[in-house]
């Protein structure tokens, strides 16, 4: 995307981090926002808002790991703010999968991957994520796998991980209309 803000791109007028509050904020007791620049701007829709702790761009995890250290509840669910069309049961199927197979992490797999940074975590874990981290390491999958990892069936709903990446996914999601029907789904 050319180096921009891909959270704060937008889709029929509404930031693509604004369909997914709206998609997950129905799903989850409480919302925070973990962002890295642009702060302002992220502060200005109400949450609160978490910065990586460890310096330099580390990746998901990094930003994963400062908003585990944030919160206090036992669960943490993570969502990409690229990803607009987010199910609007993507939680309590994560959450039924993970506690199903007494897992540490639930994931969402599409039917054809693993959507990493589409997953729920034991914030029991943090500790475990710091080490891993502090020692250089940043592979998602890699880390997952070294817990109790549960893959959560979404095969029925692959359209729900469309990840944007490029300005012709922006293009076409905004041309096919799911992003207005993403940005209500919270809202009924």
């Amino acid at each position: 995307m050319g180096g921009q803000d891909k959270g704060l791109l937008c889709i029929d007028g509404r930031p693509l981090v604004v369909q997914v509050i709206d998609a997950v904020r129905p799903q989850v007791g409480s919302l925070l926002i973990n962002a890295n620049r642009n702060l302002d701007r992220y502060r200005a829709l109400g949450y609160p808002l978490v910065t990586d702790l460890l310096e330099g761009y580390l990746g998901p995890l990094a930003g994963m790991a400062s908003a585990m250290q944030a919160t206090v509840t036992p669960y943490c669910l993570f969502v990409p703010c690229d990803s607009p069309l987010v199910p609007s049961d993507l939680c309590a199927r994560l959450y039924h999968d993970l506690e199903a197979a007494g897992a540490d992490v639930s994931v969402a797999h599409d039917g054809h991957r693993m959507h990493p940074v589409l997953a729920l975590l034991r914030r029991a874990l943090l500790p475990d994520l710091l080490d891993y981290l502090g020692k250089g390491r940043r592979k998602t999958g890699a880390w997952y796998r070294e817990h109790r990892l549960v893959l959560s069936d979404f095969s029925d709903r692959p359209e729900g991980f469309l990840n944007i990446n490029r300005a012709e996914d922006l293009a076409a999601l905004e041309t096919s209309g799911q992003g207005a029907e993403a940005g209500s789904a919270g809202t009924a």
